[in-house]
């Protein structure tokens, strides 16, 4: 085993756990370090990965971060949700992630898109509801399609070395 092999996998293992970490924050581009993981492996001596897993699973990497950018916001449009319902959902997830818990990270976006949606307008309490729900919705949807395909990749990337 060469140095540049172990160096690619060191970095390989950093990115997919950061890979998995970014699939919950907004912001961070967590499909793409997994995937960036697995282009590391074609190029170890020890990785039997071809460039047509690589290719299909970047063209996928392609169309979960795209919808990651608009699922969300259409989820809280339909549902008749402002954007500052959306704005606060993302603080939301940020403040969770301050508090530390699961929990804290699962009821931010709801509270933040709730509290939003008040200032926004809290003359509908209905509304405000709906929105924050809608929301938390797009949030889970959004992080769950990053997840799932974040741990294909992974699982791609620990087969190609066995």
């Amino acid at each position: 085993m060469i140095v540049k092999d172990v160096a690619f996998i060191a970095i390989g293992v950093l990115l997919a756990v950061v890979g998995l970490i970014g699939c919950i924050i907004p912001g961070l581009p967590g499909t793409p370090l997994c995937w960036g993981a697995l282009l590391l492996a074609y190029f170890t001596t020890l990785s039997s990965i071809t460039w047509v897993p690589i290719l299909i699973l970047g063209i996928l990497t392609v169309i979960v971060e795209i919808l990651n950018i608009f699922v969300p916001s259409m989820l809280t449009k339909a549902s008749g949700g402002s954007k500052a319902g959306s704005i606060g959902s993302t603080i939301g997830v940020f403040a969770g992630l301050f508090l530390g818990s699961i929990w804290t990270i699962l009821a931010g976006p709801f509270v933040g898109a709730f509290i939003g949606e008040l200032i926004h307008d809290s003359s509908d309490l209905k509304r405000v509801f709906k929105s924050a729900g809608f929301s938390f919705l797009g949030f889970l949807t959004g992080s769950g399609i990053r997840l799932v395909v974040s741990a294909v990749i992974i699982i791609v990337w620990v087969k190609s070395f066995f």
